[in-house]
């Protein structure tokens, strides 16, 4: 089977990591968020992908190439505008002529493909939907099926009467099964949403429409909190796929040079060639991106950090997040930020706790 990922759109809930990453690339256990994707679908037999492109496309091409670095087949289907998610399903027909499925290219999940290309044949289903379980489904779409999963209804970011009412806080979870005729009903060459379009249409012409549910793990990592959440939820085993061995909650990638008196309080992740001075205290979850430093006595708590910074000495930084070659000089504080790349804070600066620091900027 193949699939098609969308990735892209231009992550503006994401700024400013993603000023000039695109949200694809953006790292997670300092691999491409993409990567882990393309690698749970060759897991479930899916060897051939089509990656809808737009914003920031070259970068992603080249880090994947032609995909056999991952044992896949790669196809690459740009946008000149954006189209929405139907659109640029149909701006990938071309590689498209049997059942196929569909990605946001946001949602990080372990999934069941398997089961829920099964599911979709065993119903003879002319479109599956994955569906997943939230605490609160008011900002999200309900939506209501048949006892034997057929959907009914959508329900577009619901108040709390009505969910209660629905009795079901099951939203789209952004994976869908499709085949391949439901592309003739996606008009070219505009921008078409696949949810509020090409779904309802589908629902109005009485087509076998099915929701697969799964209580898998499931996570829209597309603001900063949710991909900070998103690494506190793999470090601490949330979603197996990718969860660290018991006896590997430390994980120190060589070559590297991390002083002895360095306090690594688990769960930690730090990238290849990293030197980590003494004193330094790491309280996780803490991943730390291949070619950093950190001088001695930083304090660095909950934090994702990406390649090449240089922080310190005493640095503290909290809940925060760095892009790549950051340089934060001595007693920088910040807690809550959020630092785009090629960002210097020169000595004795005290960040705004919550700020978004945009590439390129120097502070102090």
């Amino acid at each position: 089977m193949k699939a098609v990922i969308l990735v892209g759109g231009k992550a503006t809930r994401l700024l400013p990591l993603t000023r000039h990453t695109p949200k694809s690339m953006v790292p997670v256990l300092n691999i491409p968020f993409l990567e882990h994707v393309i690698r749970h679908l060759g897991s479930h037999q899916v060897k051939e992908i089509v990656l809808a492109q737009g914003h920031l496309s070259q970068p992603i091409e080249d880090y994947f190439g032609d995909g056999s670095r991952f044992d896949v087949k790669l196809h690459y289907a740009v946008e000149d505008t954006p189209r929405g998610t139907g659109g640029a399903v149909k701006n990938a027909a071309g590689h498209l002529d049997d059942t196929f499925l569909v990605l946001n290219g946001d949602v990080f999940t372990d999934l069941d493909i398997t089961g829920m290309v099964a599911f979709h044949r065993e119903r003879q289903a002319k479109a599956t939907i994955a569906l997943t379980p939230v605490e609160d489904p008011t900002a999200y779409g309900l939506v209501e099926t048949e006892t034997d999963g057929r959907v009914v209804r959508f329900l577009e970011k619901p108040s709390w009467d009505e969910v209660l009412q629905r009795k079901t806080n099951m939203i789209n979870a952004g994976t869908y099964i499709l085949e391949p005729d439901i592309l003739a009903q996606i008009p070219p060459e505009r921008e078409v949403s696949i949810e509020r379009e090409t779904f309802q249409q589908l629902l109005a012409q009485e087509e076998p429409m099915y929701a697969y549910s799964s209580s898998a793990y499931w996570l829209d990592m597309g603001t900063p909190e949710r991909y900070l959440q998103l690494h506190r939820d793999i470090l601490d085993g949330k979603c197996p796929r990718c969860a660290l061995a018991p006896d590997m909650k430390v994980v120190i990638e060589k070559p590297g040079n991390v002083h002895p008196a360095v306090r690594l309080e688990p769960p930690v992740v730090i990238g290849a060639n990293c030197s980590i001075g003494e004193g330094v205290r790491l309280v996780g979850p803490v991943v730390i991106g291949a070619g950093s430093t950190i001088l001695e006595d930083s304090l660095i708590e909950n934090c994702i950090i990406w390649r090449n910074a240089r922080l310190g000495p005493r640095v503290r930084l909290k809940d925060s997040i760095l892009a790549d070659n950051c340089r934060f000089g001595a007693d920088t504080i910040g807690e809550g930020v959020v630092v785009g790349d090629n960002v210097t804070v020169l000595s004795g600066i005290k960040l705004e706790p919550g700020s978004k620091i945009e590439p390129g900027t120097t502070i102090g």
